[in-house]
């Protein structure tokens, strides 16, 4: 299955990613052979194999939940890179970007 470069460019597009000629034609070429594996793996039958999440069993182990007594402020924000008047001082997170 050859992929349209039309199909990488819209893919691209949704991971914010802005492409050479080269990388696009590279990665046309690395989806293509994903997507032939995965038809491969559909010719498969599976109709009597059970649906799993994992292929080996995971159990949690996990402690109670134990209330303790809260860490000092001061301890806290003196480990902090940046802190003002009692809280931590973080960049903003949200910005409004160009579309692509």
């Amino acid at each position: 299955m050859r992929l349209d470069p039309a199909i990488v460019d819209h893919v691209a597009r949704l991971a914010r990613l802005e492409l050479t000629e080269e990388e696009r034609d590279h990665f046309r070429r690395q989806l293509t052979s994903i997507l032939d594996y995965c038809s491969m793996l559909n010719e498969l039958d599976t109709e009597h194999i059970e649906p799993t999440s994992h292929v080996i069993t995971l159990t949690n182990v996990v402690r109670d939940d134990i209330p303790d007594a809260p860490l000092a402020r001061e301890a806290v924000l003196a480990a902090a890179p940046e802190h003002e008047d009692g809280y931590f001082k973080v960049p903003p997170v949200l910005e409004m970007e160009p579309p692509l």
